[in-house]
């Protein structure tokens, strides 16, 4: 993709706030996964399926992650399909190091399991599998694993950048892919809460969490969210709608290989999912979001 995407437009937010550490919520979140589009010759007429995401950790100790996506795809011309994917990662608080384990099954038929670890350092990146086949391999650069890269994108988004693109490395697929990856980040904006009603004038409530100022930007007056963030702790958190491409390693224009569009909250939590795989798209809605305990004698 071509240098002129990357642009930066002014803040929202104080410089204060902007330069604050970003700090990862442990949390466990549950993802309703349904049809949103399909093209192709072999269209999918129906999808449904469920992400569970389950984060632990903090910058001092690492951050654990345990993912699974469960997907049944049905079309009248290739059947019904049914994917089951696992996926087990650690990576240490300073981003330096990363362990990850895959596995996925199709069908019922499970196929062989991808492991590995992978180090970072001011050479680059340096991976070693275990699985499904030994080997080794480096990638000059500079290279982001998934916690530092999320950590990447909350810092740009406050300072109100709206790209982002950085080389990725999560050990997915094979193990032997590193991404590169264009992030497109929105405008900021804040959470409408379900009970919040206008006053007897008819002066909608104001809202403790948008930018001073007598007048909001349209797009961060506040906007509806998902059931499951109406209420609690995130309600009136901030976030920035985002859409994070991913593209095979290469030179000038290219297509890109899986693009994932979602609500980014500043916790690093993630609502309205869009998951496009080209041929088709889902839609995972948040159904269940649970903030689990953090550690009180963490402070990097």
């Amino acid at each position: 993709m071509r240098t002129a995407l990357a642009c930066v437009v002014l803040a929202l937010s104080s410089p204060a706030w902007a330069a604050e550490s970003v700090h990862l919520a442990p949390h466990r979140a549950v993802y309703d996964l349904s049809l949103s589009g399909s093209s192709g010759t072999r269209a999918v007429e129906n999808a449904r399926g469920r992400i569970v995401f389950d984060f632990t950790g903090d910058a001092c100790k690492g951050y654990a992650l345990q993912y699974r996506q469960v997907t049944v795809l049905e079309s009248s011309e290739s059947g019904s399909r049914t994917s089951d994917l696992r996926n087990t990662t650690f990576e240490a608080g300073d981003g330096r190091s990363f362990r990850f384990r895959t596995q996925s099954d199709l069908n019922g038929k499970t196929t062989a399991p991808v492991d590995g670890n992978a180090e970072r350092s001011d050479k680059g990146l340096a991976v070693t599998l275990k699985q499904p086949k030994r080997g080794e391999f480096g990638v000059p650069g500079e290279v982001l694993f998934p916690a530092a890269h999320m950590k990447r994108l909350i810092e740009a988004a406050r300072a109100g950048q709206s790209t982002v693109a950085v080389k990725v490395f999560d050990g997915s697929d094979d193990g032997r892919k590193v991404y590169d990856t264009l992030a497109v980040i929105g405008a900021r904006r804040v959470a409408a809460k379900a009970e919040a009603k206008p006053d007897a004038a008819g002066t909608p409530p104001a809202d403790p969490a948008a930018p001073a100022g007598p007048d909001l930007k349209p797009e961060s007056r506040p906007v509806p969210v998902e059931a499951a963030l109406r209420d609690g702790a995130m309600a009136l958190m901030p976030h920035w709608p985002v859409t994070l491409s991913y593209f095979s390693p290469g030179e000038g224009e290219r297509t890109p290989v899986y693009v994932l569009a979602f609500d980014l909250y500043e916790n690093g939590v993630s609502a309205a999912l869009r998951l496009d795989y080209g041929e088709f798209s889902l839609k995972g809605e948040l159904s269940r979001i649970e903030l689990l305990p953090e550690s009180k004698d963490c402070k990097p």
